[in-house]
């Protein structure tokens, strides 16, 4: 997923991530997948009482490969994202 944003600082971000749809879970791996080089780690918690399931991502990336990261996920049906960026990386 190396794009031309060597020149762009990164930043570190939290993408909050809610998927109410299970279905959705395959795909938002695809995508994980292809931005790993700039993630930092992943916590996962399966809500069960309330049949959702929550993800955290820590990200160092550009600002533009996060946003492309976000816009993808936040395209997935069934699926809640926002991110929050580090005021200073």
């Amino acid at each position: 997923m190396n794009t031309n944003s060597a020149t762009e600082e990164s930043r570190i971000a939290v993408i909050g991530i809610i998927i109410e749809d299970t279905a959705a879970a395959a795909p938002l791996n695809e995508i994980l997948h292809e931005y790993s080089e700039y993630i930092i780690g992943r916590m996962g918690i399966p809500y069960r009482k309330k049949d959702v399931h929550i993800i955290s991502i820590a990200i160092d990336a550009p600002t533009d490969i996060t946003s492309a990261l976000t816009g993808r996920i936040g395209r997935l049906p069934g699926i809640r994202t926002k991110t929050a960026y580090a005021s200073r990386s």
